[in-house]
């Protein structure tokens, strides 16, 4: 219906200015922060965080609280843009050449200029910047990127026009927020797609030392500058919001903050009572932030449904009446989240829906022999899950197998690992062999309590399902560079 709509306001002369000034299009604001936790925030219960802009989005938004991402940066993107698992567009680590988003695929952004949108994306990108993968050939009628955290070199590309290079003055997410702006004022009365992606609070860990002095002497200097990342984050979420309400456009502008894996750096300070973290399979690993606020349109509630990802770009273009080619919807495995945010009262939605989750990584080739390794499988609140490393003879160094390398050591009693201390037994642990655990995550967040005795038939039931989607995807996933062999010089993840 929504789509019928555009459509007539769009042919024009079917209703007047008022009807057709009522229907114009919604601006989109898009913000992913990189390697923030699920709790990694005020409202959340966190203990020394102080987010009061990103409590107030939180708290004037719809809530979508059991939102799934993957558990590491470059899948999570390609799924969210495409609306496939990011296995089905090559997507399998966060290395070049495998984090290179198939060019085969129609992305979000691509839809929505079509649609009529002025579409923008600032900072990071991770699905290949060279040559025809960049995103300015993906879709974006303009990209700004530039990594350094104080100081940066910005290089903005604004159509067919040369890249123009610009000497920031300050810290980067500071900027990139200034040219959000900025990109919003110069998009006029055009509808707009501004996809923002910081790359704080992932590592390198650096910010200006306001940010982080509150947090001196309560935690580690590492863990200290990493929520002074967050903290100016939420300083940012502030000026964009009242940024809108100056120019007038917050009635008419959906802003949507996630994160887009589970947390690291600040994994010992408090993870919500999850287990898990970045890059592992266990709740804490792709639980995410989904705030989606659109002020006099939704009402804010707290939505429970299994929702994820892959939902992000249905759901958009709803919202924005572009249309999905046939080809395309034909390969999608979201839903749009449209009746979930439009409905005043709790509603079924998908309950059937098996979402699929592997975190991937593995040495290039070896993909089949890690068809069990850190791989999940979530309907409701349950997860089903394996968390081990592989049993190939080949998948042994450090580097080409540091996932199944890790597990290695936790399941030799290390205690320490990425982002841990000393909790790896709790938050990388290791299943038994040849068999999957079954948890609900509703009541059991830290997944404690195997399940699959006591429910053998679910446990069958999403087992096969996991079987199913693998035998279907694999070979689809080797064909779109899945299993490219890596390039010696590692990039960030």
């Amino acid at each position: 219906m929504r789509r019928i709509l555009w459509a007539l306001v769009l042919l024009g002369g079917v209703w007047g200015d008022g009807a057709a000034a009522e229907m114009r299009k919604p601006n989109i604001i898009f913000i992913l922060t990189d390697d923030q936790g699920y709790g990694d925030l005020a409202r959340h219960g966190h203990p020394l965080l102080q987010t009061p802009h990103t409590d107030r989005l939180h708290d004037e938004s719809v809530r979508f609280d059991r939102f799934y991402v993957s558990p590491s940066c470059s899948p999570t993107r390609a799924a969210l843009l495409t609306g496939m698992h990011e296995f089905r567009s090559g997507v399998t680590h966060t290395r070049a050449p495998r984090e290179h988003l198939s060019l085969d695929a129609t992305l979000l952004p691509e839809l929505l200029h079509q649609s009529g949108y002025r579409t923008g994306h600032i900072g990071k990108w991770h699905l290949g910047w060279d040559d025809d993968f960049h995103p300015r050939h993906r879709g974006f009628d303009w990209t700004l990127q530039g990594a350094t955290h104080f100081d940066p070199t910005l290089t903005i590309y604004d159509g067919d026009s040369r890249p123009q290079r610009v000497k920031g003055k300050g810290f980067r997410e500071d900027l990139y927020f200034d040219q959000a702006m900025q990109f919003i004022r110069d998009s006029g009365k055009q509808p707009f797609f501004l996809y923002l992606a910081t790359y704080s609070p992932h590592a390198p860990l650096k910010c200006p030392e306001e940010y982080i002095a509150p947090f001196r002497g309560k935690v580690s200097d590492e863990k200290a500058t990493y929520l002074g990342m967050i903290a100016n984050i939420d300083q940012n979420v502030g000026r964009l919001l009242a940024f809108l309400e100056a120019e007038r456009l917050d009635k008419n502008t959906i802003v949507i903050f996630m994160t887009d894996n589970g947390v690291t750096a600040g994994l010992d300070v408090w993870n919500a009572g999850m287990r898990g973290c970045k890059c592992t399979i266990w709740e804490g690993g792709s639980r995410a932030m989904s705030f989606w606020r659109w002020p006099g349109t939704w009402k804010p509630k707290t939505v429970t449904a299994l929702t994820a990802h892959l939902d992000v770009l249905p759901t958009l273009c709803e919202l924005a009446g572009a249309e999905i080619p046939v080809a395309v919807e034909h390969q999608q495995q979201g839903h749009s989240l449209v009746p979930l945010l439009e409905s005043d009262e709790p509603l079924p939605w998908h309950e059937e829906r098996y979402l699929f989750q592997h975190v991937g990584r593995w040495p290039s080739g070896l993909g089949d022999d890690h068809k069990y390794a850190m791989a999940g499988v979530r309907q409701g609140s349950y997860l089903l899950l394996r968390s081990r490393p592989c049993d190939s003879p080949t998948c042994t160094t450090a580097v080409l197998g540091m996932q199944c390398n890790t597990l290695r050591l936790v399941e030799g009693g290390k205690t320490s690992a990425n982002y841990t201390r000393n909790n790896a037994q709790f938050h990388w642990g290791v299943t038994p062999r040849d068999r999957w655990l079954l948890f609900d995550t509703a009541t059991d967040p830290a997944c404690e309590h195997d399940l699959a005795p006591d429910e053998p038939e679910r446990l069958r039931a999403m087992a096969a399902a996991y079987d199913r989607w693998w035998d279907e995807t694999h070979p689809l996933m080797v064909r779109r560079g899945g299993e490219s062999p890596l390039k010696e010089v590692l990039e960030g993840s």
